[in-house]
């Protein structure tokens, strides 16, 4: 792994994409010129709607998000993660879409997608009352890649309470995880902390998550207080809840050498 300088966006996606794309864009610029080498997007930061439209927006990868991505990467050398957007199913007989980050290198090339493998299904009092499943179809595929920054793992949002996913990750050798997300205000206030560097200790690694924030076309909030955590649950840094904003860190490759030679718990696993 690289020393560099990795920056986690956050935005509040509407209906509107050619809005997004833009405030995507000036984010995506602004951390290049701080000098960020990764920047990392929301989940579903091109567009955000009612359930009922998912299908008619959702889009091919590669396709019109993966482009603008690649575009800005060329332009400033930069690794991307492009959040995450509605995937075409590829199957006729399907009507709901993946939900899909994708990661782009400096060169413009899609170097990995990840579909969101959990699904948020959930009614708490108070809400959120959502079935994601409804709208859109479980990935099967764990995504974990080398890069030139180092090892790369990628999950989404809701995948951050099924710790087997992660543990899954770091025995794949994932040295950051990246996490696109759109974690809802009433469980990101006791949740999204916590869990996350829960995350980044047990699995000793960077995790990035950049999170959306303000309201949403589901009647409730988004959390913000997009994060960059290094693997001792230390937090590098956070934003608020409000934006569009970013936030940079530098991770350092000894840090992780430092951490797992002090502390080799990931060597000491005894169950699988």
């Amino acid at each position: 792994m690289r020393t560099f300088v990795a920056s986690a966006a956050q935005l509040c996606a509407g209906p509107d994409p050619d809005r997004n794309a833009q405030t995507a864009r000036t984010l995506i610029e602004q951390a290049a010129s701080r000098g960020a080498q990764l920047v990392c997007l929301p989940e579903l930061f091109g567009w955000s709607g009612p359930g009922a439209q998912e299908s008619s927006v959702a889009e091919t990868v590669p396709g019109r998000t993966t482009e603008l991505a690649a575009e800005l990467a060329r332009r400033h050398r930069i690794h991307i993660v492009a959040g995450s957007v509605l995937e075409k199913s590829g199957d006729p007989s399907e009507s709901r879409c993946y939900n899909t980050a994708q990661l782009v290198g400096p060169g413009g090339d899609l170097l990995a997608s990840y579909r969101k493998i959990h699904l948020f299904d959930v009614d708490i009092d108070g809400g959120p009352s959502v079935i994601e499943s409804r709208n859109r179809v479980p990935g099967e595929d764990i995504i974990c890649l080398d890069t030139e920054l180092g090892r790369i793992g990628l999950a989404i949002c809701y995948d951050l309470r099924f710790p087997e996913l992660f543990r899954e990750l770091s025995s794949a050798g994932a040295e950051i995880i990246v996490m696109p997300s759109a974690f809802t205000a009433q469980t990101g206030e006791s949740h999204w902390l916590p869990l996350i560097r829960a995350r980044a200790i047990e699995n000793q690694c960077f995790f990035i998550a950049p999170n959306q924030h303000g309201p949403t076309a589901y009647g409730f909030a988004s959390y913000g207080h997009s994060l960059i955590v290094d693997p001792w649950g230390t937090v590098l840094a956070e934003a608020g809840d409000d934006g569009p904003a970013t936030v940079d860190a530098e991770l350092r490759a000894d840090r992780i050498e430092q951490i797992r030679a002090q502390l080799p718990s990931l060597s000491h696993r005894r169950l699988s």
